[in-house]
């Protein structure tokens, strides 16, 4: 089947996409946008959270043909200029992935697609989080490496930056 969709941005077709592929497969190997991970497979561990009209999701466990004329934003989709959004360079990183590099909360990067989708889509609807917000929009993502307190501080952050600039 054919699947006709916008990422980030841009119309985009997966052609011969079987019934069973998910839309994490056809935006990783289809696309070529290899930010959101493959971790799990089962919706667990949040590394391939992507925006599916607007709400977070688990890439994974979304059927590439339930994408069909809907807007997917990834990671990727994230930064400020078209460029890195298509693999190029000279973008700008978002206010939420500058906020992961500037708070150290980038470990091995497994983790770091999901928390970042997670912590934007928290903050575009909550530009004041208090700590347990924070916890509760991040709790759908696992991180190994972590004891997620330099994940909180780069939410924190992000979200002070963006009071800021307001």
């Amino acid at each position: 089947m054919r699947v006709n969709l916008t990422v980030n941005g841009r119309p985009q077709q997966a052609d011969d996409v079987w019934e069973g592929e998910s839309l994490l497969y056809v935006l990783r190997e289809r696309l070529g946008l290899p930010g959101s991970k493959n971790a799990c497979e089962q919706g667990e561990c949040g590394s391939c959270t992507v925006r599916l009209d607007g709400v977070p999701v688990c890439a994974c466990l979304v059927a590439a043909g339930q994408a069909e004329g809907r807007e997917v934003v990834t990671v990727e989709g994230l930064a400020t200029a078209e460029g890195l959004a298509t693999g190029g360079d000279g973008a700008e990183l978002s206010a939420v992935q500058q906020a992961f590099t500037d708070a150290g909360a980038v470990q091995c990067g497994f983790c770091t697609p999901g928390l970042i989708v997670a912590a934007d889509d928290l903050i575009r609807h909550n530009p004041d989080p208090s700590d347990a917000d924070i916890r509760e929009a991040l709790s759908g993502n696992l991180c190994r490496c972590t004891g997620y307190e330099t994940i909180l501080d780069a939410v924190r952050l992000a979200a002070a930056r963006a009071g800021e600039a307001g």
